[in-house]
């Protein structure tokens, strides 16, 4: 594995790479969204915003929530693990990002309104989550370059692999889950942009508005709850991963969206 790359005295962490490439891909997949949704023009800035700010939030908060569930090792040395590269949580990351966008998409919404556009909040939300899904997917590939420890428990497919050199090695042949999550991140982006996309001659996407999004919270729970079993994570909620009991929450809260969204259509209709 390769967790930093040298460049003379220059050493780059691979996984701090790969974050700012998975934050390139999401930016250019939602700036088009927006446009082809006319809610905002490509170079509106609208998309950098809604990009940098949750990505922002989510590294503070993936580093806070990894720091509060460890606060004796916190108080013990408080400097060096905030300031440390290494030690954030998903779970963390994701409240965090995920209210941020939710502010910076209400704002949105809120200035379409007075423009005369009346773009909805649930609408923003479509139009954000394949570039989260594929964002998702492209960062992963910084953990499975680090080593980092998100790889899964031993395996003996003829794929498994080991990290002898990684932030966390292991000279096991294990699952490598980050390449996992990578191709079906991938295809869950694929699929929701489709889901996404206006009739022809429309702008209007044959998706209810809130569909999109309830799609993305289904189908990535279920990714992150099934690739749980095969991850070296500890368990603590009902025998479940912190990640699982997100992924578990995420799919309810999916299906609840996609019913009322069902339900509140049938009736204007």
């Amino acid at each position: 594995m390769i967790p930093f790359l040298q460049i003379g005295q220059l050493a780059i962490p691979t996984f701090g790479l790969m974050v700012a490439c998975a934050m390139l891909a999401a930016y250019f997949l939602l700036r088009a969204d927006l446009a082809r949704r006319g809610i905002a023009d490509k170079k509106s800035g609208e998309a950098e915003t809604l990009i940098a700010a949750p990505c922002l939030a989510g590294f503070i908060g993936a580093k806070l929530y990894h720091l509060l569930e460890s606060p004796a090792e916190l108080f013990a040395d408080p400097i060096h693990l905030l300031f440390s590269p290494y030690g954030f949580a998903w779970f963390g990351g994701l409240l965090a990002g995920f209210g941020t966008f939710a502010l910076v998409a209400w704002r949105l919404a809120k200035r379409s309104a007075t423009s005369g556009k009346n773009v909805s909040l649930l609408t923003i939300f479509d139009a954000g989550s394949p570039a989260a899904a594929l964002g998702y997917g492209v960062g992963r590939i910084g953990c499975f370059l680090s080593g980092d420890g998100d790889y899964g428990i031993p395996t003996s497919l003829p794929w498994g692999m080991s990290f002898p050199n990684g932030l966390v090695p292991t000279t096991e042949r294990v699952h490598p889950t980050p390449i996992y999550e990578l191709i079906v991140a991938c295809g869950i982006a694929w699929w929701l942009w489709r889901l996404g996309t206006p009739a022809a001659g429309s702008r209007r996407p044959n998706a209810k508005p809130g569909q999109v999004f309830a799609a993305y919270l289904i189908l990535t729970g279920v990714a992150r709850f099934l690739v749980e079993f095969i991850r070296i994570n500890p368990r603590s909620f009902l025998g479940m991963t912190n990640a699982q009991t997100a992924a578990a929450l995420s799919m309810i809260a999916g299906v609840i969206l996609w019913r009322w969204t069902q339900k509140r259509y049938r009736e204007k209709s």
